[in-house]
């Protein structure tokens, strides 16, 4: 069957959906298996001896083979070390990228017929351009990109969301984005104003705060046990502090559980005092978001709504801070960590299936922006594309290297054999 694929590389996890051509229309978008069954795949890259590119693991080494929050690096100029080679981040986000293109293709039999990938709206074309090219070295040629907020704002749609414009809080495993869109008259959405971002803030702060205050109660526990069944123990406590900083989006209390040689300890946590911690962090997002509103001038009295995504935004908490600063419905998916994904892969049916734009007005009301239409969009054409001015950098410019041929070769031959 006929299908698009919409591919979202966070911070932390990476998650894809597929939306299947069904007659003359497209099926809403569904999650893809990429890891053992789960929609999410660690974002992170290991690079075996024998030059084989593993996916998502190992999750912890002495470093120098395995690399996280590689998509951030994107036009930094300094090369990220791995297994003692120079990689270029936009070639290691461009195989994360491919790796999940190749294991829908095995899915789903064929390739699909749009592919949509997400990328943190702040990006300027220069950044845009680096990841393309990459990609099309690759042999993905056809991949369009588009901000992230614009991709969540599609799936916010696509679950009954009518406004006009609207803001998008994304609060990821690492990073914080907030940005505005609008409807255009196609009725698919575009950024305008100014996009903010705090870097590196996201749910991955929230399991550290969780993991001090549970080091800090089992304090005397740990002191009495040998180093190595001690640090067998907090292996793991990241880990468990993320499952519960999930069970308190739903339940008022939950346990963080830890084997140590006496026994299970318990550290009861009640959704109270997990907000009482996390409560700065969150306000400061916040806080930025209205700036990013408030930025945009009088296009922030007609805000519909507040748009949520990342693993960390359905933590009630979010909710309450926002709905206190701004007077408008605040949305958040039952799954907001696949918001992104399936709204890429809304937009890749667009791509396929444009939607028409409807007949003209002889006279349209003159929005607060002073204009009387929005510009039509246009479809990104990446092969015609001119690279933007790079950023700003330090007197002392050093060169991003690519890797070897041979090293090359092997990362793309293992692209579909390694999970």
């Amino acid at each position: 069957m006929p299908y698009v694929l919409g591919i979202d590389i966070g911070s932390t996890n990476t998650a894809a959906a597929v939306a299947r051509r069904h007659g003359g229309t497209w099926t809403r978008p569904e999650a893809v298996p990429l890891n053992g069954g789960s929609p999410l795949v660690p974002s992170v890259l290991h690079l075996a001896a024998d030059g084989a590119l593993h996916i998502g693991g190992p999750a912890t080494d002495d470093g120098s083979r395995t690399t996280r929050d590689f998509v951030r690096r994107i036009g930094d100029d300094v090369p990220l070390l791995l297994g003692g080679e120079a990689c270029a981040p936009q070639t290691l986000t461009a195989e994360l990228a491919a790796w999940v293109v190749e294991q829908v293709h095995a899915q789903e039999g064929g390739p699909a017929q749009a592919i949509v990938l997400s990328h943190p709206a702040g990006w300027r074309p220069y950044r845009r351009e680096l990841l393309h090219r990459a990609l099309v070295d690759l042999g993905l040629r056809t991949v369009t990109l588009l901000p992230r907020t614009v991709t969540v704002a599609e799936s916010h749609a696509a679950r009954g969301f009518a406004g006009a414009t609207a803001a998008v809080y994304a609060l990821g495993g690492a990073s914080f984005e907030a940005a505005l869109v609008r409807r255009t008259p196609r009725g698919t959405f575009e950024s305008f104003g100014t996009s903010q971002g705090l870097d590196p803030v996201g749910g991955a702060d929230f399991d550290e705060l969780l993991a001090g205050h549970v080091r800090t109660v089992l304090s005397r526990e740990l002191a009495a046990t040998a180093r190595r069944d001690r640090d067998a123990a907090l292996r793991g406590l990241l880990a468990e502090c993320e499952r519960v900083k999930r069970a308190l989006t739903v339940d008022l209390a939950a346990d963080v559980v830890l084997t140590l040689p006496t026994g299970p300890a318990r550290v009861p946590v009640t959704r109270a005092r997990f907000e009482a911690m996390i409560r700065p962090t969150v306000q400061a997002t916040v806080d930025l978001l209205l700036r990013t509103v408030h930025g945009a001038g009088r296009a922030s009295t007609r805000l519909d709504g507040v748009l949520l995504t990342g693993g960390s935004a359905r933590i009630p908490l979010v909710t309450e801070l926002i709905t206190a600063a701004l007077p408008v419905p605040v949305e958040v998916e039952p799954d907001a960590q696949l918001t992104t994904a399936t709204g890429a892969a809304m937009a890749a049916c667009q791509v396929v299936s444009p939607r028409p734009r409807p007949p003209a007005r002889l006279a349209d009301p003159v929005p607060a922006t002073g204009r009387a239409t929005l510009p039509a969009p246009r479809r990104p054409r990446h092969d015609t594309a001119v690279p933007g001015d790079p950023p700003p950098r330090p007197p002392v410019r050093i060169l991003p290297l690519d890797l070897p041929k041979a090293s090359r070769l092997a990362l793309t031959l293992s692209r579909g054999r390694e999970g």
